[in-house]
């Protein structure tokens, strides 16, 4: 579970201190799949950034299953199971999808076992197990790659910021349906993602509204939803993503 105590982050600009976070109170209990959304600029990815620990907060705390992780590194966090899935995923020049996942899994995962990782975001696993993960991939595949890294790790909490930005159609649809399988399988674990995406805030157990750094609200899908997009639209959302997931 993760909890979020009166955090603040602000930044110093020409014009003088801005707040981007203000004094958020949330948690993140395990078994969910949470969106955050919120208009551009409203601190949405800093909250991200500040959970994964790319950024320090300048004020609050942050615990993750009871632990203060406040001024934790990135790798301490990622020792305790927090993964982060950037909005645009590194390429990385003379290494193989296959080392990413061993480097992912933090062992040297048989090629049976990272086929799985690929299989279950919808990669033909013998196309993609010894590309390199350079320019010739699409960022659809760079995304689909990164999840499967994500899967690798078997995190305890995973944070995707905006997981649709950069890609096409074809691979947003795909991305949905991994999504919708992350969400069915969910154990003792919990998924944020950052995003503003009807088809993604169809999928969430919960979504946060920010605005101005601030949480103006939180609740279920069927609580919140409606009041984004309009009821007709919400339920017809949510009605497609629980038949998605039912198959």
């Amino acid at each position: 579970m993760l909890e979020l105590q009166h955090l603040s982050f602000q930044v110093n600009d020409p014009a003088g201190e801005k707040e981007i976070v203000r004094d958020v109170n949330l948690t993140i209990p395990d078994r969910e799949l949470v969106v955050i959304t919120g208009p551009n600029g409203g601190g949405k990815s800093t909250l991200a950034r500040l959970i994964a620990g790319v950024e320090t907060p300048t004020g609050g705390s942050i615990r993750f299953n009871g632990e203060d992780i406040t001024r934790a590194s990135v790798t301490d966090r990622a020792r305790a199971g927090i993964a982060y899935a950037f909005q645009q995923p590194v390429r990385f020049k003379g290494l193989r999808v296959l080392d990413l996942l061993r480097i992912a899994a933090g062992r040297k995962l048989d090629i049976s076992a990272a086929c799985e990782y690929l299989s279950a975001v919808g990669l033909c696993a013998k196309d993609y197990i010894d590309r390199e993960v350079n320019a010739s991939l699409s960022g659809g595949e760079l995304k689909r790659i990164e999840i499967a890294t994500v899967l690798a790790r078997g995190a305890k909490l995973s944070i995707f910021d905006e997981p649709e930005a950069g890609i096409d159609l074809w691979s947003f649809q795909n991305l949905i349906q991994v999504f919708e399988n992350l969400r069915r399988n969910i154990r003792d674990s919990a998924i944020l993602i950052i995003s503003h995406q009807e088809r993604i805030l169809a999928v969430a157990d919960r979504i946060i509204v920010i605005q101005e750094g601030r949480v103006l609200r939180q609740g279920s899908r069927d609580e919140i939803l409606p009041t984004l997009i309009g009821t007709a639209s919400a339920v017809r959302a949510c009605r497609q993503a629980d038949q998605g997931g039912a198959q």
